[in-house]
C-alpha cells in the first residue's frame, strides 16, 4: 500500500496582488505524472486546498479538473481534508459528486464518527490501510463554551476534546484495522516544536497554540497540514508535515518543497520517502544599502534559472537616511540589467535600524501588501506596552479573527443549504 501525503495547496492565493494560478496549473500536472510513475494508491491533502471560503472560479477549476485527471492513474481514492483557510460549505457542495470520482472529502468534523474513519485501497483494489480522516477542528465542533471560564481553562478543554476527538477515532479504526493493516491519522493544526513560517495563520489561541505530539493516538502514520515548511515533529519519523508545494511567503525561499510517499506492509509502516517538488517559480529576496542591491543584481545575472516562470523579487533597503523616490531607484538598477528582463519586481521596502515613529513608515508598504494581523502587529509594536498587556491584546484580536472566519462558515453552509 502506497500513499501520498500533501497539504496547504492555498488554490486561489493572491500574493502581493499576485495570482499564483500558473505556478499551481503545474504543479498539478506534476503531481499527477508522479503519481502515475510512483504507483500511489491513494492521495491525501490534509487542509487548505483553497486559500479562502470563496475560492475564485480558476481555483475551483484547477481542483476540479485534478480529480478529473487522477481518474487516469493508479491513485484509488483521494482523500481530501478542510483547513483553517477552507470553508466547509465549499468543500462539501460537490462531495457526492466527487463521490462517484472515488474522492472522500471530509470538510470538518462529523456527528457520526463513522464517517470519518476511511478503509484505503491497496494496488489489488483490498483493504490496504484505516484512515481517521481528521481535518481542522473548530472549537464549535467539539467543544460548548461554559459561563465563567478563564481563557486558559477553555484552551485546556479544547486541548483535551481534539486529543479525545483523535482517540475515538482510532479507537473506532483499530476495530476495522485488526492486526493485519495499518492505521493513518490526519491533522490540520499546529504541534509543539512546529516551525512557523509568515503565511501561516494561528489557528488556535492562548495555552492552545502547539498540540502536544504525546495528545496523538499510536497510528502508524500521521499525515499534518498547516504549517509549510516540511518537517518531522518530535523527531519522530512517523509524524511529518508534508508543508506547502510553492512557497506561499519570501521566508520559504530557502527551504526545499516536498511531498510525501508512505509505504505500508504487513500492517506496519515500511518505508517513509519525502520527495522534492520542482521550483516552479523562483522567489528571490535581497536585502541591504544601494550598492549592495545592485552588487546582488549584477550577480544574479549570473546565475542561471531552471524553472517554468520568470523570477518575483522583493528588495529591502538598509539606511537610516531618508531616500526619495526609492521606487523609482530600485527599478532603475533592476532595468539596467539587461539579464535580469525577466524579473518581476513585487515589493520595495526600506529597512532602518531604529524604531520608526509612526506606522506609516515602518516599511513603507502599502495595504495591498499587509494583512489584518500585519497591521495589527506592527501598530501593537508601535504601542510599546508591557508585555503582559500586549499579550491580552493580541490573543483578543485573534479570538476576533477566529470568531469572523467561524461566521463565514457559518453563511457559507446556510447559503449552501
Amino acid at each position: 500500500m502506497r500513499i501520498l501525503h500533501t497539504s496547504d495547496w492555498h488554490l486561489g492565493q493572491h500574493f502581493m496582488g499576485k495570482s499564483r494560478e500558473a505556478e499551481h496549473r503545474v504543479f498539478v500536472d506534476w503531481l499527477i505524472e508522479t503519481i502515475k510513475e510512483h504507483q500511489v494508491n491513494a492521495l491525501i491533502i490534509a487542509g487548505d486546498v483553497f486559500d479562502t471560503g470563496t475560492p475564485p472560479s480558476y481555483a475551483r477549476k484547477i481542483y476540479s479538473q485534478f480529480i478529473v485527471k487522477l481518474q487516469d492513474t493508479t491513485c484509488r481514492q483521494l482523500v481530501v481534508l478542510g483547513g483553517n483557510h477552507d470553508s466547509v460549505a465549499t468543500l462539501h457542495e460537490s462531495r457526492e459528486l466527487l463521490a462517484c470520482l472515488n474522492t472522500c472529502v471530509v470538510g470538518g468534523v462529523t456527528q457520526d464518527l463513522e464517517e470519518q474513519v476511511l478503509v484505503l485501497e491497496d494496488q489489488h483494489s483490498q483493504p490496504g490501510a484505516v484512515l481517521c480522516a481528521i481535518p481542522f477542528i473548530r472549537p464549535r465542533d467539539v467543544l460548548e463554551s461554559q459561563a465563567g471560564e478563564s481563557g486558559e481553562a477553555k484552551q485546556q478543554a479544547l486541548q483535551q476534546a481534539i486529543a479525545d476527538h483523535y482517540h475515538a477515532l482510532y479507537t473506532l479504526a483499530k476495530e476495522k484495522a485488526g492486526d493485519t493493516l495499518p492505521i493513518i491519522a490526519t491533522g490540520h493544526l499546529t504541534t509543539i516544536g512546529g516551525e512557523l513560517t509568515e503565511s501561516v495563520r494561528e489557528i488556535y489561541i492562548g495555552t492552545l497554540s502547539a498540540f502536544p505530539v504525546s495528545a496523538f493516538p499510536e497510528a502508524d502514520y500521521i499525515a499534518l497540514g498547516h504549517l509549510h515548511r516540511p518537517q518531522r515533529v518530535a523527531n519522530q519519523e512517523h509524524i511529518r508535515y508534508s508543508g506547502s508545494p510553492i512557497p506561499l511567503s519570501f521566508d520559504e525561499i530557502k527551504t526545499d518543497k516536498e511531498v510525501i510517499l508512505a509505504d505500508f506492509e504487513h500492517g506496519r509502516v515500511k518505508a517513509i520517502q519525502p520527495m522534492q517538488v520542482p521550483l516552479f517559480r523562483p522567489l528571490i529576496s535581497l536585502k541591504g544599502s544601494l550598492v549592495e542591491i545592485d552588487q546582488a543584481l549584477e550577480a544574479l545575472q549570473k546565475q542561471s534559472f531552471d524553472a517554468a516562470l520568470s523570477p518575483w523579487l522583493e528588495i529591502e533597503i538598509i539606511a537610516d537616511d531618508y531616500l526619495s523616490d526609492l521606487q523609482g531607484r530600485v527599478e532603475r538598477l533592476l532595468q539596467e540589467k539587461k539579464g535580469l528582463s525577466s524579473f518581476e519586481l513585487l515589493r520595495v521596502r526600506r529597512h532602518r535600524e531604529k524604531s520608526p515613529a509612526s506606522l506609516s513608515q515602518a516599511h513603507c508598504e502599502t495595504l495591498v501588501e499587509l494583512t489584518a494581523v500585519d497591521v495589527f502587529e506592527q501598530r501593537l509594536k508601535l504601542a510599546d506596552l508591557p508585555q503582559e498587556q500586549a499579550s491580552r491584546l493580541n490573543h483578543a484580536f485573534q479570538e476576533i479573527l477566529a470568531s469572523l472566519d467561524e461566521d463565514q462558515d457559518v453563511v457559507l453552509e446556510q447559503d449552501a443549504r
